[in-house]
């Protein structure tokens, strides 16, 4: 009898489908030992889900500011050309004979003052 008691080893419950379904895995001695380490990386996937939507959410950020900075620079080159159209000489010409200001382009080159400094 001393032999059998050697070799009979302790009954270890098995587990099942039906104990994870149940919650019956969640009493079993190995998950109790383990429970910080369970705990501990719940958080750490918690954070990495956290992270990843953090990150994801600031390229889209991203996306959209590139996006309007184009935008930004197309308006500004069409105000510059448009600038330069209006400021050409010929263009202020036309302005101010259809405006009648009275104003006219100068027929004489202008002067240089000369100082003694």
């Amino acid at each position: 009898m001393a032999n059998n008691e050697h070799t009979e080893q302790p009954k270890r419950p098995h587990i099942t489908f039906k104990s994870i379904m149940g919650g019956d895995i969640l009493a079993h001695k190995f998950l109790r030992r383990q429970t910080n380490l369970v705990i501990l990386i719940v958080i750490l996937t918690i954070l990495y889900i956290d992270n990843r939507y953090t990150s994801q959410q600031e390229l889209i950020e991203i996306d959209r500011l590139k996006k309007e900075l184009t935008d930004i620079k197309y308006d500004a080159l069409t105000i510059s050309s448009e600038l330069t159209e209006k400021s050409r000489q010929s263009r202020i010409e036309e302005y101010l004979e259809t405006e009648n200001t009275g104003l006219q382009t100068a027929t004489t080159p202008p002067y240089v003052i000369k100082t003694d400094k």
